[in-house]
């Protein structure tokens, strides 16, 4: 079973793909770590940002494993282990403008069919409708951009005490407008998506909610079509 899940930036993507995993017992797949970890290449490589060719030919060549159960995955680049090291702030704007680029896309999109062709729970912004386009089952996790705002806010507390709210949100709200807007695979809900708005639920509630929308039995399909 393929199971998607997009959503803008704080919608609890990743908290609620790592829950549905483990329930269910499949792999799990964190397509925003892959963008991070070619971030972070792409930053000790000294590349710029505006040299899309070169950080496309990293995409490309670079190697990028997820390892481990749903609730300790770690994320390794060329053997190494980066998972603490792609969660700075510095590599989460990186990914946002490295993840623009139509080469690094193609190249990320073609190892995440291969990763979760056995059966996968993928979350990003484009897997509904680019990645997995038929995915058995499609959801799009969203909610209020201040309450957005507030979860990545204390997310990057935990890093860097002196992390502002103000700045937060202005960031996300960049990050939005990115995503929405970029020309290969824009943040989109697919047409057949379950549509979540989390806002005022606890993550349980929006996990049952999730749990009550998937088929209770196998299905397969050639989802890469």
């Amino acid at each position: 079973m393929i199971i998607a899940i997009d959503g803008p930036s704080g919608a609890g993507k990743s908290t609620l793909g790592r829950l549905l995993a483990s329930a269910l017992n499949l792999l799990y797949l964190d397509t925003g770590s892959m963008y991070r970890a070619i971030a972070l290449a792409v930053m000790e490589s000294g590349l710029k940002q505006s040299d899309s060719e070169a950080i496309g030919s990293i995409a490309e060549n670079v190697e990028i494993d997820l390892d481990g159960n749903p609730d300790h995955l770690r994320v390794m680049l060329n053997g190494r282990d980066v998972t603490e090291e792609i969660r700075s702030e510095a590599v989460t704007e990186m990914s946002s403008i490295v993840s623009t680029i139509p080469r690094v896309r193609r190249a990320m999109v073609a190892r995440q069919r291969e990763l979760g062709r056995r059966g996968a729970i993928l979350n990003g912004r484009d897997i509904g409708t680019v990645v997995f386009p038929k995915a058995d089952v499609k959801f799009f996790l969203t909610a209020t951009p201040d309450e957005r705002a507030l979860r990545r806010f204390r997310e990057e507390q935990q890093q860097n005490p002196e992390a502002s709210l103000t700045e937060t949100f202005a960031d996300m709200s960049e990050r939005d407008r990115r995503d929405s807007t970029r020309s290969d695979s824009p943040l989109k809900i697919a047409d057949d998506a379950i549509v979540i708005d989390s806002s005022g639920l606890s993550i349980d509630q929006v996990l049952q909610k999730m749990l009550a929308c998937i088929p209770k039995k196998e299905l397969s399909a050639d989802y890469t079509d």
